[in-house]
């Protein structure tokens, strides 16, 4: 058997296990309608669409939050059932279901009851909850119990029930911090279009002269935006037949006898009367759809009642039911309505005032609410809801709903702003640029090192507007950034609950920081996973602020690391946690501080699950920061060249190494090419070739490094042997994975560690040794080990610390213990323990 509607296949044997609803009733078992959250169209091969059920070839839609897939014209049509990852404004439940998605499994999907293999290649199959994870099939997901416990990573997750985010005027995009593209922001063009050509490439297969094939629009909305759907049906088809057919390409499953088509031509529309409602067409008595001219387009109509059924659900009002059935006539008002409902429920006793009657419009990327006015009458409600479009109709529920008093607080993170200003400077600033009324907008916290407010606001409109109004302000020649930030409420955290605040640099290693950003986000809450280039870190670490224990994952190359780092010492003492372990998963090129905390050379496509398993099992470990104060003093009389003002004294953070001399050249010879043809630094192939011909380009050269440089350790003068480059390690991994101070004993220094507070210097004498020493040859030329330096420059000479490198001017470099050592993690030696799904 296949369903007319959806595809559905199944054997005649199977039909009574089948549990799966069908597209046109799905909406109505939903709950809580959540809108999805649509990124850019993509190509997703081997998958299918959700609506439909045929497998997505042409660019086709995901959720960004949760498994759905849904090509480009039946997006119209996705249920509004997304994961519900925060609390908006109502208290709605501690104790979590499984959240059901069907399809789109892994080849090696096993069911949880039956223990079989539950994917197909072919179709649509098998079902996952979107929390734990757990897999079975369509007929078997129903004996699983009901209660979800969020799975292995149960523990990491940021429970949905203590995070708060009243949202209703931003987008999805906006609510998790999704970094919008082009294509989103015209996705309203992307439907329509999507929605003609998607549709005729489904009906327009059939040749047969038989058949022939008709426009078919849902209301006057579907005719303002020229958004039909084709069907194709035989030449001597009924009138009823036509509307059964056109009730199906809309997903919608009421009785025919109830619609009619109505003909839709040129004069129609320029006649206007369509656009304005008032159609004189419209009850005209049609006959035969086949007269001697057949209308190529047609619009579907209900045929007005005098009265009907509507359900009434109680929202969030804590009964047992889900919804109440109730007749309503053409008196009807939403009053009398409230007045016929409370009794139903149980609440008769309660005055009428307390409660208000809500529209809500389902839509796949926007749930929509309205409450209705007390002296609306019902039934011209839906006659109008109807007219605009019948599917918008079959979306369209209506809630009872206390009047609470909830206090709207939106915050909001306004980033770009001066360093080291007074809370009322930065106010008077925000009140200049962005007009900022002070009755509803108050600045909650000041980040003042960052130059960062967060800003909360207690009217969604004025949230909506500021957020629009910051992206496009520039304040000292630098551009504002704003982002949503949720409320996390700490105190309803579990107590074996230790979050995971994952940064994911997508800038880095290629395009695999995108990949990784949606895989996160999927298994845990998409409240947890910050873009780091949408605010930098900071954001991140306020929303965790007031969470008691908390870990953080950093997706990056080491210069991401020593930002996050960076900005965790800054922040520290705001923090309620203020000593979180950090893992790190490393992008990019180098990446010698995840080959020590053996988290590999770089990512290369392990599956994000493991790897979050990994982080949960790695072992807490102590490593030294260095602070690197960088004074030029004024050249000396007689230098060539000389710079007439000296530079501001610079202070740096120094986790891995830092590099004077020919070690750093190379690295800014790279960094000169890579800015200049950004395209071709795609791959670490590449990336390592433009290494070594860099390299080989210095290989003649010959300095005196020691004679342009002196150095003191712990107060002590120490000579130097003759030497192209100096390096100061604080970690045994070096240029991508050379051991640069080597292996061997030694009686002088003692055995190096990551938290020791010392620091090892080393020498090597040129490219040729350098490269001895990444092909694990030899080592470098041991120089002194110590926790405070000093180095005078001579003249200026090119300096790197942690791959960042530059041309640093005469004068002092002074190398000392950064303040407290940092937790970081260290992925386990023993093979991760199968627990849990």
């Amino acid at each position: 058997f296949i369903s007319a509607v959806c595809n559905f296949m199944s054997h005649e044997k199977c039909l009574k296990n089948v549990k799966i609803p069908c597209s046109c009733i799905a909406p109505s078992l939903v709950r809580v309608p959540i809108a999805h959250c649509f990124g850019p169209p993509g190509h997703y091969k081997r998958k299918f669409c959700t609506v439909c059920r045929k497998s997505l070839e042409s660019p086709a839609f995901r959720c960004e939050v949760c498994e759905l897939h849904v090509h480009t014209d039946c997006i119209l049509f996705a249920c509004s059932d997304c994961r519900q990852c925060h609390q908006d404004g109502h208290q709605d439940h501690d104790t979590y279901h499984h959240h059901w998605r069907e399809g789109n499994l892994s080849s090696s999907a096993r069911c949880e009851v039956c223990k079989k293999t539950c994917s197909s290649s072919e179709v649509l199959s098998g079902m996952r909850c979107e929390w734990c994870g757990i897999l079975a099939h369509s007929a078997c997901y129903v004996i699983v119990t009901p209660e979800c416990t969020f799975g292995r990573l149960r523990n990491m997750i940021l429970p949905p029930s203590c995070v708060q985010l009243f949202s209703r005027n931003f987008s999805k995009l906006h609510c998790f911090r999704i970094s919008e593209n082009l294509q989103t922001e015209s996705d309203e063009d992307d439907d329509v279009d999507g929605s003609t050509l998607g549709s005729a490439k489904d009906v327009q297969i059939s040749t047969d002269s038989s058949k022939q094939t008709l426009k078919i629009f849902d209301g006057n909305d579907a005719v303002k935006r020229n958004q039909f759907r084709l069907i194709s049906v035989p030449r001597i088809a009924k009138n009823e037949e036509v509307v059964v057919a056109a009730l199906r390409t809309y997903y919608i499953n009421d009785d025919q006898q109830e619609y009619e088509l109505q003909t839709f031509t040129q004069q129609t529309l320029l006649s206007d009367d369509v656009i304005n409602r008032n159609s004189a067409a419209e009850d005209s008595n049609l006959g035969s759809v086949f007269r001697e001219s057949i209308p190529e387009a047609w619009i579907i109509r209900a045929k007005p009642k005098d009265e009907e059924v509507i359900r009434i659900y109680p929202a969030w009002l804590k009964v047992g039911m889900a919804y109440v059935s109730l007749r309503v006539n053409k008196d009807s008002t939403t009053q009398t309505v409230i007045k016929e409902v409370l009794p139903l429920l149980g609440r008769q006793t309660e005055c009428l005032q307390n409660f208000k009657l809500v529209e809500v419009l389902m839509g796949s990327k926007q749930v929509q609410r309205m409450v209705l006015d007390n002296q609306e009458l019902i039934l011209n409600r839906l006659k109008d809801i109807r007219k605009t479009s019948i599917r918008q109709m079959n979306q369209t529920r209506f809630y009872i709903v206390e009047n609470s008093k909830s206090i709207v607080r939106v915050n909001l993170f306004v980033g770009g702003l001066p360093p080291q200003l007074s809370p009322e400077e930065y106010t008077n600033i925000l009140k200049d640029e962005l007009a900022i009324k002070s009755n509803v907008v108050s600045v909650s916290h000041v980040y003042q090192a960052q130059g960062a407010v967060v800003l909360e606001i207690s009217c969604f409109s004025e949230a909506e507007r500021i957020y629009m109004l910051v992206k496009d302000t520039i304040v000292n020649d630098k551009p504002l950034n704003a982002v949503v930030i949720p409320e996390v409420m700490a105190s309803k955290i579990p107590q074996n609950c230790c979050p995971l605040l994952v940064f994911v640099n997508p800038k880095s290693g290629g395009l695999k920081g995108r990949d990784l950003l949606y895989s996160f986000r999927k298994l845990l809450n998409p409240h947890q996973v910050f873009e780091l280039t949408n605010g930098g870190p900071l954001p991140g670490f306020h929303t965790f602020s007031k969470i008691p224990s908390f870990r953080v994952l950093v997706c990056g190359g080491d210069g991401t690391v020593g930002w996050v780092l960076g900005a965790l010492e800054e922040i520290r003492h705001k923090l309620v946690c203020s000593e979180p372990s950090v893992a790190t998963l490393p992008l990019g090129t180098g990446n010698d501080l995840g080959r020590v905390l053996r988290w590999g050379a770089g990512y290369s496509g392990e599956d994000p699950y493991s790897i979050l398993v990994s982080v949960d099992e790695a072992d807490d470990v102590l490593m030294d920061r260095w602070t690197i104060l960088l004074d030029a003093e004024e050249p000396a009389e007689g230098t060539e060249n000389g710079i007439a003002e000296p530079e501001p004294p610079k202070i740096v953070q120094m986790n891995n190494y830092c590099g004077l001399g020919i070690d750093a050249e190379l690295s800014l010879d790279f960094h000169h090419a890579r800015e200049e043809e950004p395209g071709k630094f795609n791959s670490r192939f590449h990336n390592k070739g433009v290494y070594v011909k860099v390299g080989l380009q210095k290989i003649s050269h010959t300095r005196n490094l020691h004679k342009d440089i002196k150095l003191q350790v712990d107060q002590h003068e120490v000579e130097l042997p003759s030497i192209e480059g100096l390096i100061f390690i604080n970690i045994p991994s070096w240029g991508s994975g050379a051991d640069l101070w080597g292996s061997e004993s030694d009686n002088r220094f003692e055995k190096p560690r990551i938290d020791d507070g010392l620091l090892e210097v080393v020498g090597v004498t040129g490219v040729v040794h350098m490269g001895q020493v990444q092909g694990g040859f030899r080592s470098g030329i041991r120089i002194a080990q110590g926790s405070y330096f000093r180095v005078t420059l001579l003249k200026p000479i090119p300096v790197q610390v942690d791959g960042e490198p530059w041309i640093q001017a005469p004068g002092q470099i002074i190398i000392s213990a950064a303040g407290p050592k940092v937790h970081m993690l260290k992925k386990s030696k023993q093979k991760q323990k199968k627990t849990g799904s």
